[in-house]
């Protein structure tokens, strides 16, 4: 934790000078589509090995999170324009913890139901909301300070990993930026 906490300190060194010399400005007027679109998709694609045997795990809450998350972000805000122009903004906007709530709750009547009651204790543990401990093992009000695991060890490979990250973070915000003026 302490050499992650140095390496967060000089990535962040690094983005405060590339946004303060408005050196990223200068580099963002020569971005292009055919620039930001594999950048984002190569972040995009990296993440895909992480999430997806994850929803494989629990297909009945990973299934329905993806098909909801799917309907809501791209279909609701069409269907309930005409209703309301506040509501577009809404669902643009908090779409995935709109998702996220109502697969939760989806989880916990399937357990009260007894759903996984005669299931592999592997699949209780990822599907039931009872048996993940994710509500009692969570700390509600955790205050954080600085150096707060002692001083920060400065490592050149942890440092140059973490501002790789800052550099590819940057990369897809600004092609996002540039997706969403689009459209």
């Amino acid at each position: 934790m302490r050499a992650t906490q140095g390496a967060l300190i000089v990535a962040s060194i690094l983005n405060m000078i590339l946004g303060y010399s408005r050196a990223w400005g200068a580099f963002a007027k020569k971005f292009s589509p055919v620039i930001m679109t594999p950048v984002v998709c190569v972040v995009g694609l990296g993440l895909f090995q992480i999430g997806f045997p994850q929803v494989g795990k629990c297909v009945e809450i990973g299934l329905p999170m993806l098909i909801l998350a799917i309907v809501v972000q791209q279909y609701a805000p069409l269907y309930f324009r005409h209703i309301h122009e506040r509501t577009t903004f809404l669902f643009e906007r908090y779409s995935l913890l709109l998702c996220i709530g109502i697969v939760w709750a989806f989880a916990a009547i399937l357990t009260a139901a007894g759903a996984y009651n005669h299931v592999s204790l592997k699949t209780q543990q990822h599907c039931r909301t009872d048996k993940s401990f994710l509500i009692s093992s969570a700390p509600w009000i955790k205050i954080s300070y600085p150096f707060h695991w002692g001083p920060p060890i400065f490592t050149a490979g942890h440092s140059f990993g973490m501002m790789g990250a800052v550099l590819v973070s940057s990369f897809e915000s600004t092609g996002a930026h540039f997706a969403t003026a689009r459209l």
